[in-house]
């Protein structure tokens, strides 16, 4: 079996606000999210996970973020956590 990659949602329990992103490690990433060595999401904890997708390749989770960062993308990931 492949290593996965991950693109996925995080909403603030402080105001709502949803983040995108990516990585090769989940839990890891929620934690650094969560102890504010995220500079974007720091003001923002708690985080918690809404939504996420594996992908077979880096490339493959990199072009779902952007899609998701899209009107498109977020009109999408508005209907699954709201």
């Amino acid at each position: 079996m492949g290593k996965f990659y991950y693109t996925y949602v995080l909403k603030s329990k402080q105001d709502g606000f949803l983040y995108i992103g990516w990585t090769d490690d989940l839990r890891r990433r929620l934690a650094l999210h969560n102890t504010g060595k995220v500079e974007s999401t720091r003001g923002r904890r708690p985080m918690y996970l809404v939504y996420y997708e594996a992908c077979l390749s880096k490339e493959k989770a990199i072009s779902r973020e952007k899609t998701l960062k899209t009107g498109f993308g977020r009109k999408f990931i508005n209907s699954r956590v709201q």
